[in-house]
């Protein structure tokens, strides 16, 4: 699969998120939730740091959020536009509430070797992709140069 310039636009509104995230000192990851229309439904960003709950990832609270306001027959036609490529915890939230495709700017690769060429600790969970853990969802990604803009935002985030 590949990505459309009204991907990128909707992707660059998640990296947009995930720099309000870091700004706002949290760990720089966003999310929106989309129709297959194209209209933003719901948009979050990392929350892990402000609310004190390492769970509070924004894919995880989109997952959510669809679950208490979709009908489970609307889910798998929407997409989430997220700057980083989702953990094990949100990929299978993310399937198992039914979402759509996924399009991300960073894979879980990218970010493991750049936190390491940082000198950074490891993740506490595997970075896997998408698929190995939820082997049903579309997924399109990385999405270049999002996630060169990523991995400068990611450099920011390791420099404080």
């Amino acid at each position: 699969m590949t990505s459309t310039s009204d991907d990128f636009a909707l992707l660059e509104r998640a990296v947009a998120l995930a720099t309000e995230a870091l700004d706002s000192g949290d760990d720089p990851f966003g999310s929106v939730l989309v129709t297959d229309g194209g209209t933003i439904l719901a948009g979050e960003r990392n929350r892990e740091v402000s609310s004190a709950d390492p769970t509070a990832h924004p894919e995880l609270a989109l997952a959510r959020w669809a679950a208490a306001n979709l009908p489970a027959s609307a889910r798998g036609a929407t997409t989430v536009y997220t700057s980083g490529e989702h953990c094990p915890m949100c990929a299978a939230a993310h399937a198992w509430v039914g979402l759509g495709r996924v399009v991300y700017a960073a894979s879980s690769a990218q970010l493991a070797g750049w936190r390491a060429g940082w000198d950074l600790a490891p993740s506490p969970v595997a970075a896997l992709p998408i698929n190995a853990i939820s082997p049903g969802i579309p997924v399109v990604g990385p999405v270049s140069p999002l996630d060169e803009a990523m991995r400068l935002i990611h450099g920011r985030a390791a420099s404080r």
